[in-house]
């Protein structure tokens, strides 16, 4: 491939542009919606709004102008998953004819219509595009890959072929990407865990230990699992880099906005406080609304997911809500799979 961008000079979106210019696929052009932004990674070489003290190579190229992107056979989407629709019908009027390969790199649930972000994107592109897009996930902070710590991800696609194409692009001696078929088991496990990384936040904000870290991770995971299956997603996935990976990294990492809003609100903030000391979207708080909205009717136990709800949008008390979730009725562990091997 000749021309790659992306679409986003967030802190993912520039660190994926570094990454592609390292590997050699410079000019790498970065869409941008200020002109402060354009301006100093095409002079400085610096994004320091979103990846502070980290130096950006010369071929990593900021644009306002759809019409220098518009020809990439590559574009990588990092942008908040609630303008998603709208960047795709601006987007999709400057390509014309021409189907590049669309990496969806975004975590989140859209509300109202509760679609995937790969979804999204088939629903405004067209259905034609299906073996066009790939989905990028796994415990990935923008600020280590831009350090080039070693880091791993996981690529999902329609076609191996495709995935293998991707796979083979993005891998770095510092950044290790693996494949699998499972969109939908990569997607929901990247958007969930974020609702659990609120959680294991709101823990931290009321002084709990490592213990309740540990629940909550674990407890999380199979509410993740359990939602994934309902929608066809497969078990594996998600003791994998887009699952469990993710969610360690998410629920641990003060590099995650998402556990960084949660303790705010764990510590007494408000929506409005948290949001302006965070700066950047936690994502979970959207996709938190909208898997209540889309699960609220059904038949799936998802106590920590709905907890985080009444915290979050009606005001329960967080200690309340923990209190709520320590004395549910007694459950076995393994639930969902208590067949022969775990009867006594």
């Amino acid at each position: 491939m000749k021309k790659m961008a992306v679409v986003s000079g967030g802190s993912w979106g520039t660190a994926l542009a570094n990454l592609l210019a390292l590997n050699g696929y410079g000019p790498v052009y970065v869409y941008v919606i200020a002109e402060k932004w354009l301006t100093e990674i095409n002079e400085k070489h610096t994004n320091e709004d979103f990846l502070p003290g980290v130096k950006l190579e010369e071929d990593v190229v900021a644009t306002m102008d759809w019409k220098d992107i518009k020809d990439a056979e590559l574009i990588v989407l990092s942008v908040p998953s609630h303008v998603l629709r709208g960047v795709l019908k601006t987007l999709k009027t400057h390509l014309g004819d021409r189907k590049p390969y669309l990496v969806s790199t975004i975590k989140g649930i859209e509300e109202g219509t509760h679609l995937r972000m790969s979804e999204v994107i088939l629903e405004e592109m067209g259905s034609e595009w299906g073996d066009r897009v790939v989905v990028l996930s796994g415990p990935t902070h923008a600020e280590e890959v831009s350090r080039r710590l070693p880091s791993s991800c996981v690529v999902a696609a329609k076609e191996k072929k495709v995935a293998e194409l991707v796979q083979d692009i993005f891998m770095s001696p510092f950044f290790r990407v693996y494949i699998n078929p499972d969109i939908a088991g990569v997607e929901l496990g990247g958007s969930l865990k974020n609702i659990i990384a609120l959680a294991a936040g709101i823990a931290d904000g009321l002084g709990y230990g490592d213990n309740t870290k540990a629940a909550l991770i674990t407890r999380g995971l199979s509410e993740i699992a359990r939602l994934g299956l309902h929608f066809g997603a497969k078990m594996l996935t998600f003791a994998g880099l887009a699952g469990m990976g993710d969610l360690v990294v998410t629920c641990a990492s003060m590099h995650s906005r998402n556990r960084r809003f949660g303790i705010l609100i764990g510590q007494g903030k408000t929506m409005d406080e948290a949001t302006q000391e965070v700066k950047q979207i936690a994502e979970g708080v959207r996709t938190c609304r909208a898997v209540h909205h889309l699960t609220k009717d059904m038949d799936l136990e998802l106590p920590i997911i709905h907890k985080c709800y009444e915290i979050l949008f009606e005001g329960k008390n967080a200690k309340d809500a923990v209190n709520d979730l320590m004395m549910r009725g007694a459950k076995h562990e393994i639930e969902e799979i208590a067949r022969e091997d775990f009867q006594w």
